[in-house]
């Protein structure tokens, strides 16, 4: 059987090369430049028509990862790919998902219909912000999740007397996913938001008292929310505190709150570049998950094995 076509934009390009090695696969040649006023340039430098492709590049800010991806996928629409692909790691604009405010905009579903009005046949993401998003699609995606990777470091770990938590209401689905891997309980920080990124800690629902705790979330911005569930936590009497993030955006002061705060470790994964190295912070790789959901796509086989929340 042929071997997939695997293309990187400008988004992440060492993930992208950690998925085409593990997949024993060359990245494809293309050229992406910008020309003096700043407007983008793509072409593919060898030929994709009739090929199984995927477009591996995130959507974080700025804005033009994500029109990167949308000339990548209109370019290897023009070029008659068979089937074209969009591999969006972490996928932005996942957090405006619907009108809670007069006047705004869905972005997550403008984004939704950017991707598939641009040509794409499918998407593969990873611990999308809401699992809802899924449905904004007109398009197959298939949505991978991060605990697998992040469980296993763990469990090396060897942590003892062990409670999961979730820093809002938000993610308790996902850190009762972590609870049951552990075989343990949930404890959940209930918050106020006075102001955007803005957060407050109310109530911890559950004790702490004398656990090791483990923090999940799908993604951290500024880490205020993370930062202050962690003091919470430790006033409330816990041991040590761990986090695991699927998406490091840290934006702004984020890395001085997490090495200010009582957090012992971070696991990130490697959807995002990391922008700055802390001592606290840990990057574990899921181009291994995303490689193996590109392989049995292309193959047309089930990746539900994949899907484990």
């Amino acid at each position: 059987m042929s071997h997939p076509k695997i293309v990187s934009g400008r988004s992440n390009p060492k993930f992208a090369e950690a998925v085409a090695a593990a997949l024993a696969v060359p990245l494809a040649s293309v050229r992406i430049k910008n020309f003096a006023d700043g407007e983008m340039w793509v072409k593919y430098d060898e030929n994709i028509r009739g090929e199984d492709l995927f477009i591996i590049q995130s959507t974080n800010p700025p804005a033009e990862n994500l029109l990167e991806l949308l000339m990548l996928i209109d370019a290897a629409r023009r070029a008659s790919a068979k089937r074209i692909t969009a591999v969006i790691p972490y996928f932005g604009y996942a957090r405006q998902d619907r009108k809670d405010q007069p006047r705004v905009a869905i972005t997550s579903k403008l984004i939704a219909n950017l991707i598939a009005k641009a040509g794409a046949d499918r998407v593969i993401s990873m611990d999308l912000h809401a699992p809802q998003l899924q449905g904004f699609f007109d398009i197959p995606v298939d949505h991978l999740y991060a605990s697998n990777t992040f469980v296993k470091y763990f469990k090396e770990e060897k942590l003892k007397n062990l409670i999961l938590a979730s820093p809002d209401v938000g993610g308790t689905k996902m850190a009762r996913a972590y609870a049951k891997r552990f075989n343990t309980d949930l404890i959940v920080i209930d918050k106020r938001r006075p102001a955007p990124n803005v957060a407050e800690v109310m109530n911890i629902i559950g004790d702490p008292t004398g656990k090791n705790v483990i923090m999940v979330d799908d993604l951290i911005d500024t880490a205020g929310t993370f930062a202050n569930a962690a003091r919470a936590l430790k006033a409330a009497g816990a041991n040590k505190i761990y986090g695991a993030c699927t998406h490091a955006v840290l934006s702004g002061d984020a890395i001085r709150r997490i090495e200010e705060s009582p957090i012992e470790c971070l696991f990130v994964a490697d959807t995002i570049p990391l922008k700055h190295k802390s001592s606290k912070i840990r990057v574990k790789s899921v181009a291994k998950v995303f490689a193996e959901a590109i392989k049995r796509t292309h193959e047309d086989k089930s990746i539900s094995s994949l899907f484990d929340t």
